[in-house]
C-alpha cells in the first residue's frame, strides 16, 4: 500500500501568556521546551484512507452547491379580466375557451379544485399525485349547485379556465348543493368551511 505523508505540528498553547518581563523569559523557556519535546513529525497516512477523505469532501461540496442553488420561480399564469359580481363574487379569467358556450339550465362537465381563501386545499377533482381527473357533471341550476359556481359557469367557453373567490352567502347554504365529493373524508371536509369564503379553480370541459 503506498503512503503519502502529511506534515503535521503542534503549536504551544503558552504562547497566549503576557510577554513582559519576567513572564515573557518564562513563556520564551517554556515554548522552547514544549517546541523541544513536540517537534512537528510526519504523520504516514495509507494512500487508500487519503484518497477516500478527499473524495468524500468533493461529494460534499458537489451537494452544498446543488443545495444552494437557487429555485426557479413559478408564476401564476396572467390574468386576462377580472369581475366582480353583484352576489359579492369575484372572478379572474386565467384562459378564455374557443368552445361552446355555457348558458343557465345546462349541464356541463368541469374540473375544478375547492382551496380554502387562505390557500389551504380542500378539494379537486384532479388528483395531485399522479395527475389523474375525476370530472363532475354540474347542471346550472342554482337550486342543485352552489349559486356562486353557477354565475362561475355561465358565459363560460370550452376550454376556458377561471378562478373566482365565493362568499358563503352564494356557496354551501345547503348540505345537498353540488359539486360535494362522494367520500365521507373529504365531504366532511368540504362541508366543515361552508361558513367561510371558498376559491374555485374551474375548468370548463363540455357543456352536454
Amino acid at each position: 500500500m503506498e503512503i503519502i505523508p502529511c506534515q503535521a505540528s503542534l503549536y504551544s498553547p503558552y504562547a497566549l501568556l503576557s510577554s513582559s518581563g519576567n513572564g515573557k523569559r518564562r513563556n520564551d523557556a517554556m515554548t522552547t521546551n514544549v517546541r523541544g519535546r513536540f517537534s512537528p513529525s510526519r504523520v504516514q497516512l495509507p494512500r487508500r484512507v487519503f484518497l477516500e477523505f478527499i473524495g468524500y469532501n468533493s461529494v460534499l461540496l458537489h451537494m452544498n452547491s446543488v443545495f444552494a442553488a437557487p429555485m426557479p420561480e413559478v408564476k401564476d399564469p396572467e390574468v386576462i379580466r377580472t369581475l366582480k359580481l353583484a352576489s359579492g363574487v369575484r372572478i379572474q379569467e386565467v384562459i378564455e375557451g374557443e368552445g361552446p358556450e355555457a348558458h343557465e339550465g345546462d349541464l356541463v362537465e368541469v374540473n375544478y379544485v375547492c382551496r380554502r381563501s387562505n390557500g389551504y386545499f380542500v378539494h379537486s377533482t384532479v388528483d395531485q399525485f399522479n395527475g389523474e381527473s375525476a370530472p363532475v357533471v354540474l347542471p346550472l341550476d342554482e337550486n342543485q349547485i352552489i349559486k356562486g359556481l353557477k354565475e362561475v359557469l355561465i358565459g363560460m367557453k370550452v376550454g376556458g379556465k377561471r378562478r373566482a373567490l365565493i362568499p358563503p352567502s352564494v356557496g354551501y347554504t345547503s348540505e345537498n348543493l353540488k359539486p360535494v365529493p362522494e367520500e365521507f373524508g373529504p365531504r366532511r371536509s368540504l362541508l366543515s368551511h361552508a361558513n367561510e369564503p371558498l376559491v374555485f379553480e374551474v375548468q370548463l370541459l363540455k357543456v352536454l
